[in-house]
């Protein structure tokens, strides 16, 4: 007969005794495990529910960088993580009580890619009728990849503090690697959807044309939808 063995019982472990053996540890699910697997579960689905639509900006942004070299692929990631980082701390900053964005202003960074966007399609009518189409790209380094990255997840800023108000230190941190190890699949999922022959080539093409459109595109959308246009009226 197997009985509960008396004293400490770490984390994970229950004491089991049978008469005349010694007790020995056995593994038992534990409340820690499942709390760290619903913070891991819960990170995830923010992260994938707040970022689908980064997933195109990062597909155009690959495109661009194997068409035209710009931006360079590495300038690509690393834009993304610094976007996504500059996201989580205003985040927490917000969650502990500062005002980084006020709400009514959330959108406004759409503004962004909107003059990215412009841009790209000013060199591409400059340079109409020339042999060599201009470089079909919009965001051209670093700064303004993350600067892209910052403005489509503005609005994710909304979202993420709640979270990091109430989950507290420990689930903060983790939700925080889990967004790490998310940004490295984001990016490798737009880079294999940019990674076709067919599409590069057509980019290469047509892209000084289809990619300022995408980010005038994707800015728009972003101001129209935050409702700041009519607070800037």
């Amino acid at each position: 007969m197997l009985a509960r063995g008396d004293g400490c019982v770490p984390c994970g472990l229950v004491a089991l005794q049978a008469e005349g053996v010694p007790a020995q540890w056995w593994p038992v699910p534990c409340r820690a495990v499942g709390d760290l697997l619903g913070t891991l579960i819960a990170a995830a689905g923010v992260f994938a529910g707040t970022n689908v639509d980064d997933i195109i900006v990062l597909t155009v942004l690959f495109l661009s960088a194997r068409a035209s070299g710009r931006p360079k692929v590495w300038q690509v990631w690393a834009g993304q993580y610094a976007g996504i980082a500059v996201l989580v701390t205003a985040s927490a900053g917000a969650a502990l009580g500062l005002t980084i964005v006020p709400n009514e202003w959330v959108g406004l960074p759409g503004l962004v890619p909107f003059a990215l966007g412009i841009r790209g399609l000013i060199a591409a009518i400059r340079t109409r009728g020339h042999n060599e189409p201009p470089s079909p790209t919009a965001a051209r380094g670093l700064l303004s990849v993350a600067g892209v990255t910052i403005a489509n997840g503005a609005d994710n800023i909304a979202a993420y503090t709640p979270m990091f108000r109430t989950i507290g230190l420990t689930s903060s941190l983790v939700t925080v690697a889990v967004f790490a190890v998310l940004v490295a699949v984001w990016c490798l999922a737009g880079s294999w959807l940019g990674s076709h022959k067919k599409v590069i080539a057509v980019v290469h093409r047509f892209g000084h044309w289809i990619v300022p459109a995408v980010f005038m595109l994707i800015g728009a959308v972003i101001v129209i939808e935050s409702g700041v246009i009519g607070r800037l009226l």
